[in-house]
């Protein structure tokens, strides 16, 4: 699968435990940035995510900070984008499964280091079960 990923200083140290842990599956992985915990301001490495996302660039794109509240809310600005911000693997799961997430949000504040991986491995592994939902992700995407 191809993933963007992307992250404020705050989701830096979880972005690059996800990213070496998405290569080793096979996963063809950009990382849009940033490179530090250096402090920045996140709508300059998340949007860019999720317009590649949004533009069929990539399947899917992963962005984190701090809590995630910020990165969901510049992610969902995107049209087309679909992002939900998950803390556990059952959210993760319900993301995917009746709401096509097509970008995931994680915290890095507030989500346990041992829970990551496992998140981020429900809502790649988890799919979208249609139906009746369907048109839901219409009405959101328009």
């Amino acid at each position: 699968m191809k993933i963007a990923i992307g992250s404020d200083h705050a989701g830096y140290r979880y972005k690059q435990a996800i990213i070496e842990h998405l290569k080793k599956q096979g996963h063809e992985v950009r990382d849009f940035g940033t490179h530090s915990e250096e402090s920045v301001d996140y709508p300059t490495y998340i949007r860019p995510v999720a317009e590649a996302v949004a533009a069929g660039e990539f399947e899917r794109g992963i962005v984190l900070g701090g809590s995630g509240n910020g990165e969901a809310i510049a992610a969902n600005r995107v049209k087309g984008v679909r992002c939900g911000l998950c803390w556990n693997e059952e959210v993760a799961r319900l993301n995917r499964l009746h709401n096509d997430g097509n970008v995931l949000s994680l915290g890095e504040r507030v989500i346990p280091k041992e829970l990551i991986l496992p998140i981020v491995d429900t809502w790649l592994s988890t799919e979208f079960e249609g139906g009746r939902h369907e048109k839901r992700i219409r009405l959101l995407d328009s």
